[in-house]
């Protein structure tokens, strides 16, 4: 008999030991990081930064990948006994040298899974991994002139440039409500020691929110600079405009959080959303976005957009009709309908491909 034979033998022996759970639940007892598993990882210790924000390492499985410097990962963590999942940039180097990566998370209002991990996560505490991904990442060519327009936690993506990629010309302007309340805030500045760096940060309390046309005054040459911008959709608006009013919107580079709702779901009392691919089906009210709902129900919903990943979310809707929470318009399900789950909401019984 072959070794393959044997193995497979044994396997099905301790199968029938182990019933009605796998050996595989065990070993995942034993050795929950190892390889072959599903992915997770090891909360290994939790930094904070600011009051509302902390940076939270974690040692990854053996089936990580990797990451490439601005890119997010998807995060599984159980909150109240429901896994709910969230994206964060990575802000650790692509190659720290003990294979750890991080996170760095801010504390948002309501936030369930934020306000864990800032003020309640322990080292010890494993969580579920996907695969690092995004596109807001740095070019294979150097350039020669780089600007990094950030806001809040804006600045996460490209802490994760900055520890891994060093430029000959490099300018930050950061906008934050207080000198506190920068992230990073003691590093950036060694950066600035060092003259690896000019920083101009912007305090909102005092200075007032960014003008973007006071570019030509705090960074006179930005139309020369290939940009990284990450931030409220206010700044990345403006942003946006600006460069292409001089025609170099070529050179801009944007990551957008979570689009706002600025329409409630008026006269819509919701309805029961069935997720498909889990067989849950949970009642949703008509102001609550499916991604959210799907997300409180323990589903694992495609998501990229608290990061700026624009239409990360996209799923296709099966049956019924949801609403859209920023312009009130109604879709309705019909063969290669798809929406976005981060902005639309349930318009009666509904049926996503979840």
């Amino acid at each position: 008999m072959t070794s393959a034979a044997l193995r497979s033998r044994a396997w099905k022996v301790l199968e029938m030991v182990t019933t009605p759970l796998l050996p595989s639940d065990y070993l995942d007892l034993v050795s929950p990081l190892r390889a072959g598993a599903d992915l997770r990882g090891r909360i290994e210790a939790v930094h904070p930064e600011t009051d509302d924000a902390a940076t939270v390492v974690i040692r990854p499985g053996r089936g990580w990948r990797g990451h490439t410097a601005g890119q997010y990962v998807r995060i599984g963590v159980d909150v109240d006994g429901v896994r709910l999942w969230r994206a964060y940039s990575i802000t650790s180097p692509t190659h720290r040298q003990d294979g750890r990566v991080t996170i760095t998370v801010k504390a948002i209002p309501d936030g369930k899974v934020s306000n864990h991990l800032v003020r309640r996560a322990r080292p010890g505490t494993l969580i579920q991994l996907d695969q690092a991904t995004g596109d807001f990442v740095l070019p294979q060519a150097k350039p020669a002139k780089v600007l990094y327009l950030t806001a809040g936690s804006g600045i996460t993506p490209v802490m994760g440039m900055l520890r891994d990629i060093e430029f000959d010309d490099v300018v930050m302007v950061h906008c934050a409500p207080r000198p506190q309340d920068v992230i990073f805030r003691d590093e950036l500045h060694d950066l600035v020691a060092d003259k690896k760096m000019r920083l101009v940060e912007v305090h909102t309390d005092t200075d007032g929110m960014l003008d973007i046309a006071r570019l030509d005054e705090l960074v006179p040459d930005w139309a020369e600079r290939e940009t990284w911008a990450c931030g409220p959709a206010g700044l990345l608006d403006a942003a946006e405009e600006h460069w292409s009013e001089h025609g170099v919107q070529e050179r801009l580079h944007t990551e957008r959080f979570r689009p706002g709702i600025v329409v409630a779901a008026d006269g819509c009392g919701g309805g029961e959303v069935t997720f498909r691919a889990t067989g849950k089906t949970v009642a949703a009210d008509g102001a609550t976005p499916l991604l959210d709902v799907g997300e409180e129900a323990g589903v694992l919903m495609p998501s990229g957009c608290r990061m700026g990943i624009c239409f990360g979310c996209v799923t296709p809707l099966k049956a019924g009709a949801v609403r859209d929470l920023r312009t009130g318009e109604i879709t309705e399900a019909e063969p290669g309908v798809l929406i976005q789950t981060c902005v639309s909401a349930a318009a009666g019984p509904c049926d996503i491909e979840r």
